[in-house]
């Protein structure tokens, strides 16, 4: 931070290097002692949506970039962080719009932001639009292995893994220090049954970059298998480690679906925006679309898909109460958010319950097309 009374943009540094090192509450603190200082800082408040976005705060993430919008309707930054918040609340016409006006801005060759478009419309599996996306890029930007592994993932996704696996190739052609997409090959020669290839990638990626669990299984099948080491063998235990470090981490699906919905608030912030206050009631006007195909996203990124009360009842069981009714499920999620984070979720019946959890930034939805 430079000298003397330190300036939006110190605290905009400060709030991005806690942000990439996973700091996620120092961030939001940062950003919010600077907003306090300065309340027209723009690039501030485009670093409160992240940082809401990460933290799965919808809600708060989407009043964050209105107001960098109300601020420059132009920037970049907040009309792809709008856009993936728009996203998670199943506005997607509204998002795509977002994406194409920065597109449209001459954006179209800039690394970062069409990468950070492409994955959100990934995230959503809006597959044709993310390959798209991807192809523009790689055509403007053949040199970026990160984009031609994104091209390649899309394509793999929507069915053509051939080409998709192509691409991936590609990208560590030009990036060779490429993680995820060596695990992706990795993986793919070890479901086609060539497990010299499989171990060769798994392999390449230092343990310390490992941060999937099935992939250091199946080093440790492979090498057990292919190289005949017992369990105990010293050229296992690296590997071994590191699956154990990653498992230690791991808690109870019931308490961490809980932690991670308490977690979504900060009571602080309560007197400067609360998410059910009268200047925010459009989030919670709908129209009603009882026989609708959704899609939910649960604290921790589990996606259920179906009917409202179906993806309800996959909730209440990936939550660990399948042995309850429906209704004694919503009113026990409904007591616990009112209890804790002070806010009423109506649970009257499903989609209902749903609208209200999202508009809260408890969980996402969207609504499957057809």
């Amino acid at each position: 931070m430079t000298q003397g009374f330190p300036s939006s943009e110190d605290y905009d540094e400060r709030a991005h290097v806690q942000y990439s090192e996973g700091d996620l509450d120092g961030a939001l603190e940062t950003l919010k002692e600077g907003l306090a200082l300065y309340p027209n800082a723009v690039d501030l408040y485009v670093g409160l949506g992240y940082a809401r976005l990460a933290r799965e705060e919808i809600a708060w993430a989407r009043h964050a970039f209105e107001r960098a919008l109300g601020l420059d309707a132009t920037h970049e930054d907040a009309m792809v962080g709008m856009g993936e918040t728009l996203l998670r609340l199943g506005r997607t016409r509204e998002a795509l719009t977002f994406f194409q006006v920065v597109e449209a801005r001459g954006f179209s060759d800039d690394l970062e932001l069409m990468l950070a478009m492409g994955r959100a419309l990934y995230r959503h599996d809006l597959l044709a639009e993310a390959r798209d996306l991807f192809a523009r890029l790689v055509a403007l930007r053949p040199e970026s292995g990160e984009a031609l592994a994104a091209l390649g993932y899309a394509l793999a996704r929507m069915g053509d893994e051939a080409t998709g696996s192509r691409f991936v190739r590609r990208a560590l052609a030009v990036a060779p220090d490429l993680h995820e997409a060596r695990v992706y090959l990795g993986h793919l020669y070890y479901q086609r049954g060539n497990p010299e290839g499989a171990l060769r990638h798994f392999e390449r990626v230092p343990p310390q970059h490992h941060w999937d669990r099935l992939a250091l299984y199946r080093i440790l099948e492979l090498k057990s298998r292919m190289e005949g080491l017992e369990t105990d063998d010293p050229g296992l235990r690296v590997w071994q480690d590191r699956l154990t470090e990653l498992e230690a981490g791991e808690d109870d699906p019931v308490d961490r679906l809980l932690a991670e919905v308490e977690a979504t608030f900060d009571p602080e912030e309560k007197p400067g925006w609360n998410p059910v206050d009268e200047n925010q009631l459009e989030l919670f006007e709908f129209e009603r679309q009882s026989d609708a195909r959704v899609q939910l996203r649960l604290p921790g990124g589990i996606r259920v898909e179906g009917r409202w009360e179906d993806v309800v009842s996959r909730w209440r069981t990936a939550a660990g109460f399948a042995h309850e009714p429906l209704s004694d499920f919503m009113r026990r999620m409904s007591e616990r958010w009112r209890e804790l984070l002070e806010l009423e979720v109506p649970f009257t019946d499903p989609e209902t319950f749903i609208r209200a959890a999202a508009m809260n930034g408890l969980v996402e939805f969207r609504i499957l097309p057809g």
